[in-house]
C-alpha cells in the first residue's frame, strides 16, 4: 500500500489521514512535501473551520521514514520543519487525534497541532538523540512552550518514551481518552470548534503564538465583522449564534 496522506471534509472539519502501515505510519520525504500545498488548499476552502490531524490504523505517525534521510538527512529534515511550519500557520484550529505511538517526527506534527487529544496507551517520544540528528530550534522552541524546558531536556537528552499519563501532566497532550472513546470526542469537539466564531478563533491563535503587532488588523477585522452583534443577540435570544466572518484564507 503505497505511503500516502487522505483527506476528507466533513461537517465543516478537514481530516487529514497519514497512511503508512508497513511502517507504523513513518513519513517518507514525499510526505512531508505533500503536506503544505495540501494544508494550503484546505485553507483556501472557505468551508473548513477546523483541521483534524490522524493517522491511520492503531498509531498516529512512528516518525521519518529512517530510508529517507540515508541520501540527505538536511535535506528530510528541512521537508520535515516545512510540513511542521505549514501546520502551524493554517489559520483555523488544528487538533492532532493520536493513538498507538507517536514518535519523532510525528510528535514534531503533534506539537506543531494547536491541540491533543490522545488515546490511553499511546506513546509519545522525541528521538533525535537516537540517531545523532540536531533536532530543529524552531521545533525544540515549540516543545519547550508545551512543556517546560526540564521536560523538554529529558525528551530530546534521552530518546526516552512517555505514557499519557506523563503526557498530559507535563502538557504535551491536552485530553486523554479510554480506548474507543477518542474518536467521539474527537467528532464532538471540532462540532464546537466549528460553530465558534472564527473571527475570535483566529486572532487568539495568532495571538497565542506570540504574535503582538497584529492589534490593529485584528480591531480592524472585528469592526468590519457581524460576529460581535450576532454573538451578543444569540446569547440574549437564547438561540446559537450563526457566525459569519470566514476572514482571510491566508495570514
Amino acid at each position: 500500500m503505497e505511503p500516502q496522506l487522505l483527506h476528507t471534509v466533513t461537517d465543516s472539519v478537514a481530516t487529514v489521514v497519514i497512511r503508512h502501515p508497513a511502517k507504523r505510519n513513518a513519513m517518507t520525504a514525499a510526505m512531508w512535501a505533500a503536506l503544505p500545498p495540501l494544508l494550503d488548499a484546505l485553507a483556501a476552502d472557505r468551508s473548513v473551520r477546523a483541521l483534524v490531524l490522524t493517522g491511520e490504523g492503531g498509531t498516529f505517525c512512528a516518525g521519518a521514514d529512517i530510508s529517507t534521510l540515508q541520501g540527505s538527512p538536511v535535506q528530510a529534515q528541512r521537508l520535515a520543519v516545512a510540513a511542521e511550519e505549514a501546520l502551524v500557520a493554517f489559520p483555523k484550529p488544528t487538533l492532532a487525534a493520536i493513538r498507538g505511538h507517536c514518535v519523532g517526527g510525528g510528535a514534531q506534527l503533534a506539537a506543531a497541532c494547536d491541540l491533543r487529544f490522545a488515546e490511553e496507551g499511546a506513546r509519545f517520544g522525541v528521538t533525535p538523540a537516537r540517531l545523532g540528528i540536531v533536532y530543529p530550534s524552531s521545533s525544540t522552541r515549540r516543545l519547550v512552550s508545551l512543556v517546560g524546558p526540564a521536560t523538554a531536556k529529558y525528551l530530546l537528552f534521552s530518546g526516552e518514551l512517555i505514557d499519557t499519563v506523563r503526557a498530559l501532566r507535563t502538557g504535551l497532550v491536552d485530553e486523554v481518552l479510554p480506548e474507543g472513546e477518542l474518536d467521539k470526542r474527537v467528532a464532538e469537539f471540532t462540532r464546537i470548534l466549528a460553530s465558534r466564531s472564527q473571527l475570535t478563533q483566529a486572532a487568539a491563535k495568532e495571538f497565542a503564538d506570540g504574535r503582538t503587532d497584529r492589534d490593529p488588523h485584528w480591531a480592524g477585522q472585528a469592526a468590519g465583522s457581524d460576529d460581535t452583534a450576532e454573538g451578543v443577540a444569540a446569547f440574549l435570544e437564547r438561540r446559537e449564534p450563526r457566525f459569519t466572518w470566514s476572514g482571510p484564507a491566508a495570514r
